[in-house]
């Protein structure tokens, strides 16, 4: 059952359904722009999530975690990924994906900006960076419609992970 907003809010997904679906679009081009670029769904799938921690999104949270597990990703890694700099659990690219992430959700300084591009591009070619800023980009703007319309997280079961495998930062 969806809970109608409140506070005046209005469910912007539901009253132009049509600007939905054309995000909804963008998001199919992106995910194929980043398999194109090689980056791999569990990278994809961390952008994501860090995004909408940042952005306090509980609706994208869910979906992208419960996504996330059931691609793989260990819930280990999910757990800290707040803290993804103070671990050596994340390869270099996704690294360098988390501080565009970061970056990009957050627009610091444009010098530090310079800087989070600089060391991203030592670990992703031209083609991923701009994968991941576009994962970035269109995650943003869909946290902001789930924030906007106040979109309800529901108790669901839980995700039954496949089998754990290996992860070689």
């Amino acid at each position: 059952m969806n809970r109608p907003p409140t506070s005046g809010r209005v469910a912007v997904d539901r009253q132009h359904p049509q600007v939905h679906r054309a995000q909804i679009e963008v998001a199919k081009a992106v995910r194929r722009a980043a398999r194109e670029a090689g980056l791999d769904r569990t990278l994809v799938e961390l952008v994501n999530i860090r995004a909408s921690q940042i952005n306090g999104c509980a609706s994208c949270l869910d979906v992208h975690v419960r996504a996330a597990l059931r691609g793989g990703e260990s819930s280990q890694r999910i757990a800290v990924l707040p803290a993804w700099r103070d671990t050596d659990l994340f390869t270099p690219a996704e690294r360098a994906a988390l501080v565009l992430t970061e970056s990009l959700t957050t627009l610091p300084d444009p010098r530090i900006q310079d800087q989070d591009h600089a060391e991203a591009a030592r670990h992703l070619t031209p083609e991923q960076r701009s994968a991941v800023i576009w994962i970035v980009i269109t995650i943003n703007a869909f946290n902001r419609v789930s924030i906007a319309s106040r979109h309800p997280v529901h108790e669901r079961g839980a995700v039954s992970p496949p089998a754990v495998r290996p992860h070689n930062p």
